[in-house]
């Protein structure tokens, strides 16, 4: 039952992204077809880019749903993508308890226990009992003839959030951002703003003409919006919502 790492990796991204969301932005403005804007601009990425920066800096934000990223991502928690799927306009394909047996199952481990040696022996402790519970149920069910996926799911009962598990995230750059806003914000728990800075760096690096400038809500109001009682202090406090 060993302790899990956070792995993101970039499995797919749309051809021509920045091409695609500019022909998408210039339909909307021009009687030209599509297909020949497309064709036309493909390889001028610079001023594509200073179109649609112009264009969804005054709100224009559709196109940017034409383009989409696909994740895998390990080493996380079923409390993280039980957040994680909050996230309605996106795709989910998660590993499922019910189809794979979970023997000796790995696990996450917040920093706050991890930093105190008690609370760490406990936990380790507490993973230990859930796992032979768990092995001695299906133990238990197999006696009586209950077994493979019917087993499995009844004995996952037991199982803990800080269960590792295993998804399939595809997102548009428009919900990316909307997601970056929230899960990037000091205010995010923990692990699911480590994996939102983990998937910002790599829309960053391969669609920075979209991403350099995204993150938390702050870093596109240049102010902290949570107020006095939850700000960290990255950016002023926006005057309306300070106490008077």
């Amino acid at each position: 039952m060993p302790k899990s790492k956070l792995n993101v990796k970039l499995l797919d991204l749309t051809d021509n992204a920045l091409a695609l969301i500019y022909a998408s932005c210039r339909q909307c403005y021009s009687a030209e077809f599509g297909g020949d804007i497309f064709e036309k601009i493909k390889e001028d990425r610079k001023k594509q880019a200073a179109f649609i920066a112009k264009i969804v800096s005054s709100g224009h934000e559709s196109p940017l749903e034409h383009v989409k990223f696909t994740f895998a991502v390990e080493g996380v928690s079923r409390a993280l993508t039980h957040q994680l799927v909050r996230h309605r306009m996106a795709s989910y394909s998660q590993q499922s308890q019910r189809y794979v047996k979970e023997n000796d199952f790995d696990y996450i481990i917040p920093p706050s226990i991890e930093s105190d040696p008690s609370a760490l022996e406990e936990f380790g402790r507490t993973m230990s009992a859930i796992q032979g519970s768990y092995t001695r149920i299906l133990e238990m069910l197999a006696k009586k003839g209950v077994s493979g996926e019917a087993a499995n799911q009844d004995a996952r009962f037991v199982l803990p959030q800080a269960a590792e598990t295993k998804i399939i995230v595809t997102m548009n750059c428009r919900e990316l951002l909307h997601f970056f806003k929230y899960r990037c914000c000091a205010r995010a728990q923990w692990e699911i703003r480590n994996l939102a800075q983990k998937m910002l760096s790599v829309c960053q690096e391969n669609l920075p003409e979209i991403f350099s400038a995204a993150g938390a809500k702050c870093v596109y109001l240049g102010f902290c919006p949570e107020g006095e009682r939850f700000t960290c202090g990255r950016f002023p406090v926006k005057e309306a919502n300070k106490k008077t």
